[in-house]
C-alpha cells in the first residue's frame, strides 16, 4: 500500500469518526462563549443518540430511507430540552456550572439506558435497518489526487458538519447575535448596559448547544454503533469539550481540533489494515484517542484562555 493509497484511505475515516465530535464541539463553543461552563455536552450526547436509535426504529417504516435525518431532528429537539435543565440550573437558579454539567451526564446516561431496559427488556436496543450511507460528490470527485480523499465515499454527515462549523463561525464572529453572545460571555455587565438580555443569550446558547450536541449522539449512533447500548457513546463527549478547548473556544479551532481527534479515533479502528502501523498493539491504538484527549485538555499544547465570564454566574446590577 502507497503512501498515497494510506491517504485514501484513513482521511475520509477521519472525517468520519470527526463528525459527531465536531458537532458537539460547536455546541460547547456556543455555550462558554456565553459564559456558561458545559461540560454536560456527555449526557447531550447520550440522549441524542438513544433518541436517534429510538426514533429510527419506530418510524422506519413511514419514512424509509430518509429516516435517519428525521432522527437528527428529533435527537435535536429532545437534546435541546433536555439542555434546558442546564439552563435552568446555571442561569436562573445559579447553581454551580460545573456540578450541574455532572448531573446532566449521569442524568442522561440513567434516563436512556431505563428507557431501553423498559422499551426493550434488555441492555441495548434493535439494530437499525436504515443507516447514514455514503456517497460520491458529483464532479468534485472526480479531481485527481483530493478527489478520491475528501470527495469519495463520504457521509453527508459529515458535509453538513463541515457547513455547521463555517456557519457557526460566520454567526459568532460576523452578525450582531454573535457579538451579543460573546459580550455576554466577556462582560456581562457591560452587554446588560447596552441593552442586551444577559438570561436570554445564555438561555439561547446552552440550548443551541444541547441541540448540536444531540445531532453529534444521533449522527455517532446511527453511522458508526447502529444501536444504543450503555457503551454507544462512551467518552465521544468529553473528547468534543477537549476539542472545544484546544481550539481555544473558536468555531474553526474546534473544528481542526475535532478533526484530529477524528484521526486518533480512525487510527484505533482500521490503524491494523495500515503498514506498519499494524505492527504497533492494538490496546495502544485503541487508549490513543484518550490519552490525546487528557493532554489537550491539560494544556499540554499552547495556553488557551476561556471567556472571561465563563462559569461565572450572572447577578443584575452586581459586579
Amino acid at each position: 500500500m502507497s503512501f498515497l493509497e494510506v491517504l485514501y484511505f484513513i482521511i475520509p475515516s477521519a472525517i468520519f469518526y470527526a463528525a459527531p465530535l465536531i458537532f458537539t464541539a460547536i455546541g460547547g463553543v456556543f455555550s462558554e462563549r456565553s459564559g456558561v461552563v458545559n461540560i454536560g455536552l456527555e449526557g447531550l450526547m447520550v440522549m441524542g443518540a438513544f433518541i436517534g436509535i429510538l426514533f429510527n426504529l419506530m418510524f422506519v417504516d413511514t419514512f424509509g430511507s430518509m429516516t435517519p435525518w428525521y432522527a437528527l431532528i428529533a435527537a435535536m429537539l429532545a437534546s435541546g430540552l433536555f439542555a434546558v435543565m442546564h439552563a435552568v440550573a446555571t442561569i436562573s437558579f445559579r447553581a454551580d456550572q460545573t456540578i450541574s454539567g455532572v448531573a446532566i451526564n449521569m442524568l442522561g446516561v440513567a434516563i436512556a439506558l431505563f428507557s431501553v431496559k423498559m422499551i426493550y427488556g434488555k441492555g441495548q436496543t434493535d439494530y437499525i435497518q436504515e443507516r447514514f450511507i455514503r456517497d460520491d460528490i458529483p464532479y468534485l470527485s472526480e479531481i485527481p489526487i483530493l478527489g478520491p480523499m475528501f470527495f469519495k465515499d463520504v457521509y453527508g454527515t459529515s458535509i453538513l458538519a463541515l457547513i455547521v462549523a463555517l456557519l457557526a463561525w460566520f454567526v459568532i464572529y460576523k452578525t450582531p447575535f454573535g457579538l451579543r453572545l460573546r459580550a455576554v460571555g466577556e462582560h456581562p455587565m457591560a452587554a446588560d448596559t447596552m441593552g442586551v438580555n444577559v438570561t436570554k443569550m445564555r438561555y439561547i446558547a446552552v440550548i443551541l448547544s444541547g441541540a448540536l450536541a444531540g445531532i453529534g449522539g444521533a449522527v455517532y449512533s446511527q453511522s458508526i454503533s447502529g444501536e444504543f447500548s450503555h457503551s454507544t457513546i462512551n467518552g465521544q463527549g468529553f473528547m468534543a469539550l477537549a476539542a472545544m478547548i484546544f481550539g481555544k473556544w473558536h468555531p474553526l479551532g474546534a473544528l481542526g481540533a475535532a478533526l484530529f481527534f477524528g484521526f486518533a479515533q480512525a487510527l484505533s479502528i482500521v490503524g491494523g489494515e495500515i503498514p506498519y502501523i499494524d505492527k504497533v498493539p492494538s490496546y495502544f491504538l485503541h487508549i490513543l484517542p484518550y490519552v490525546l484527549t487528557i493532554l489537550a485538555i491539560a494544556g499540554f499544547i499552547g495556553k488557551a484562555n476561556a471567556p472571561k465570564a465563563s462559569g461565572v454566574p450572572y447577578i443584575k446590577g452586581k459586579r
